[in-house]
């Protein structure tokens, strides 16, 4: 091997292991920001107690809300169709949180095997429809 295929074997390894790194570090930044959730049916198997804050995510199960006349309490169930699970929350709902829609709900919880949320995250669907628009058709700007 000359000299020149040194030169250029270095340049190449030197270069792979910059690359490594940045991808490293990128990935080690990105794991920080990643918010995930845990369903009603993992917490049994997460082995999740009252001192564990984490996200419970799912769908809230139609017909079960039930919001306290004289205060902003609210408690719902939410489910991933496999198990439920209760969700006591004080406080004002997001405009999007409906039953039968996704929702995420952070906190913790209890000895009685209540959720207690501190708060509440409703998911829109990913299905965006845009407005109906009339079609104007331009025939020769007649």
């Amino acid at each position: 091997m000359n000299i020149i295929h040194k030169r250029r074997l270095c340049y190449i390894s030197l270069c792979a292991l910059g690359l490594a790194l940045a991808v490293g570090l990128i990935l080690y930044a990105l794991k920080q920001n990643i918010n995930v959730f845990v369903t009603p049916s993992e917490i049994e198997s997460h082995h999740l107690t009252s001192e564990d804050h984490f996200r419970l995510g799912g769908m809230v199960k139609p017909g079960t809300v039930i919001r306290d006349k004289n205060s902003l309490n609210v408690a719902f169930t939410v489910t991933d169709f496999k198990r439920d699970i209760s969700v006591n929350f004080i406080g004002a709902l997001p405009d999007l949180f409906r039953e039968g829609k996704g929702v995420i709900a952070e906190g913790s919880v209890n000895a009685q095997g209540v959720f207690i949320a501190t708060q509440i995250l409703a998911k829109h669907d990913e299905n965006y429809m845009p407005k109906k628009i009339s079609r104007v058709v331009n025939e020769g700007g007649k």
